[in-house]
Formats: C-alpha cells, sequence, structure tokens
C-alpha cells in the first residue's frame, strides 16, 4: 500500500505542528497513521471513506466483520455520526471523557458499513491524548482506530511497537510516548437494557456501574466467540494478543499459582507473573508485571509482557493472572484471550 512510513518525533512546539499537520492531511487524503492515545497505539482512518478504512483491514491482517472504533474531538461530535442517543450516554461522557471509554450506539448513515463491521451500531471514543485530539480536529473528521499491531499479537503501547508491525504498510506513525494506561478502552453498549460491558479495559467496571447501576457482562469477556456469533464491539470474536508460544493462564491465589507454575514449567518455558515471585524462575525468560497489588502497573505493561517472548526461543508462556476487581478483569482478559482461554485454577487444582 505505501512504500515507507514516516516516522513523525519532534525537539519543538513548530516541529510538533507540523507532524500534526501532516498526520492530519495523510488522514484526510485517505492514509493510514499510527497514532497515541492514553490506552494503545491505535492505526487511524478517516472513518467516513470507506476504502481508507478497507486499508486498516488490510495493514493489520484483520477479518473484515471485527467493527471498528470512531475516535472524536468533542462530545458535540456524537450528534453528527449517531441517533437516538441516550441522556445515559451523556452523563458517562461528562464523567469520563475524554478516557479510556468507548460507547456502542446507534449510527447514522454517514458512518458506512465497512466501519462498522455491517452493523447499525458503531462505537464512539473521545480519546485522552492532546496529540491526538489535535490531529482529530485538524483532520475534521473521525477517525477509526483500531489497536495498531499485526492482528492477533500483542497490542502496541508505544511508538516503536508500531514500526516493528507496520512499517512500510502505512503512510506515518506519530511518536507521543509510551502510553499511559496500557489496555484498551471499556466498551459499553448502551443501545440495550441494562447496558452491556462488551470489553473490560482502562474504565473500570465499578465506575461504570456508579453512573448505570446495573450492567450485564457479555458472554465474550469471559469465553472465545464461537463461528456465526456475531461481534459487535471490536476484540470480541477472534485470538487477540497472542504472542507465538502458547499461553497458559493461572489464576487464584497468587502464591499457589507461582507455585503451580514453578511445579509445571518446563525448562524451555518463560514465565509473566506479579514482582513478588520473579525470584522463584531464576533462569527462565521472565517478564514482571509489576506488583501483585498495583493494577495500573499491570494494565501498562502486560501486551510489553506478552510481545517480549517473541523475540525469545521459549517453548510455552506461564503467566499469573490477577483477580477481577477494578483494571484486573481488563488485564485478566487479555492474559485469558492470548492464552485462547486456556486458564488453570490453583486454588481448585489444590483441592483436587
Amino acid at each position: 500500500m505505501t512504500m515507507g512510513t514516516r516516522f513523525f518525533q519532534w525537539k519543538n512546539d513548530a516541529q510538533k505542528n507540523d507532524a500534526i499537520s501532516e498526520a492530519a492531511q495523510i488522514i484526510r487524503a485517505g492514509g493510514l497513521v499510527g497514532i497515541p492515545t492514553e490506552t494503545v497505539y491505535g492505526l487511524g482512518a478517516n472513518g467516513l471513506n470507506g476504502e481508507a478504512v478497507k486499508h486498516i483491514f488490510e495493514a493489520k491482517g484483520r477479518p473484515q466483520d471485527n467493527p471498528l472504533i470512531l475516535h472524536i474531538a468533542s462530545v458535540d461530535w456524537l450528534e453528527r455520526y449517531c441517533e437516538d442517543v441516550p441522556e445515559l450516554a451523556y452523563l458517562l461522557a461528562e464523567k469520563f471523557w475524554p478516557g479510556p471509554l468507548t460507547m456502542i450506539l446507534r449510527r447514522k448513515n454517514i458512518v458506512p458499513d465497512v466501519t462498522t463491521g455491517g452493523l447499525n451500531t458503531v462505537g464512539i471514543r473521545f480519546p485522552d491524548h492532546s496529540i491526538t485530539l489535535e490531529i482529530i480536529s485538524k483532520a475534521d473528521v473521525p477517525i477509526a482506530a483500531p489497536s495498531a499491531n499485526t492482528s492477533g499479537r500483542p497490542s502496541c503501547t508505544t511508538a516503536a511497537d508500531v514500526l516493528e508491525d507496520m512499517n512500510g504498510k502505512i503512510e506515518g506513525i506519530v511518536d507521543g510516548g509510551p502510553c499511559r494506561v496500557g489496555v484498551e478502552s471499556t466498551i459499553i453498549d448502551l443501545t440495550v437494557t441494562p447496558p452491556r460491558l462488551l470489553r473490560p479495559g482502562g474504565l473500570p467496571l465499578e465506575s461504570l456501574q456508579e453512573i448505570c447501576g446495573d450492567i450485564e457482562i457479555d458472554q465474550a469477556v469471559t469465553r472465545q466467540l464461537k463461528d456465526g456469533e456475531t461481534a459487535k464491539a471490536p476484540g470480541m470474536k477472534y485470538r487477540h494478543y497472542a504472542p507465538k508460544a502458547p499461553v497458559t493462564v493461572v489464576t487464584g491465589d497468587a502464591q499457589k499459582a507461582a507455585a503451580y507454575i514453578r511445579a509445571h514449567l518446563a525448562p524451555t518455558g518463560g514465565v509473566i507473573c506479579f514482582d513478588e515471585f520473579v525470584p522463584m524462575f531464576e533462569g527462565h525468560a521472565l517478564e514482571s508485571l509489576g506488583s501483585a497489588f498495583d493494577q495500573a502497573e499491570q494494565a501498562r505493561r502486560v501486551f510489553d509482557a506478552l510481545r517480549f517472548f517473541d523475540s525469545t526461543d521459549v517453548s510455552e508462556i506461564w503467566a499469573q493472572c490477577p483477580d477481577s476487581a477494578g483494571l484486573g478483569l481488563a488485564v485478566a482478559n487479555r492474559l485469558k484471550k492470548a492464552a485462547g482461554f486456556h486458564v488453570i485454577d490453583a486454588d481448585e487444582e489444590e483441592r483436587a
């Protein structure tokens, strides 16, 4: 699609402004740009240009029935692309936007089918990253942007990650620094009652419940969607976030999980664990998620940890898993999807 990929960095405000203007121009002209957000890097195109959006799927190797999220630069833009917007959407926007929350709403016809995966709904997000908000504003179009990784691989939390996956496939990459949150946005479907959580992410479920009350949790959060089941949001249907080596996730009490991993770990195996258990796995390829008690750090590190093992020759990867409270639900979801939901409960194993 493109011969060379521009890598936008800057040393002063003038260079930054030029980079933003050039990135916006590429978007307006139908090209693809890797853009920073607070969650992960996105692979952006004009969300109203069906041909440009098709190129996203081509660059990622992504199935075309996997819907995309439109990124907007103001709450006012909701009315441009959505209809029958419920009052709850504005309440959530007032509380959590800009931020790591995507709302599924009824779409207007201006949004092409290719952007929504053929659905009559669309995901909308107002990201909390000043560089990308300036690009969206300058382009004056909503940017459709899935995570900027090759489909199936762990998501990108640095511009260098994007370059590794997308160099030569897209027109540009904007280096906005490392992502603050590290997991994708939380997705909530507001077209059903009660609202439904389609993907846990950077905004904890508990925070949404304070505003929404009862929220159903979609089955895709806890299991793989089967052939023939429709994905209403990104990341629901297909294997995601997976390194080359097979992953096994171990849930339950952290001490028991670490002991289970150590007992079953092959000499050529790799480990993702909490800081407190690093000494147990000396001599193995290892990535730490941070402290067992620091979910924000776990979220920032989980994709880096998964990507790390592709530069090693490990035969298998074992991963400790946080519980489902707070951001732990999102981190656990990413690890389980990387494992194809191959999960072992250390507490149950001990009872057995």
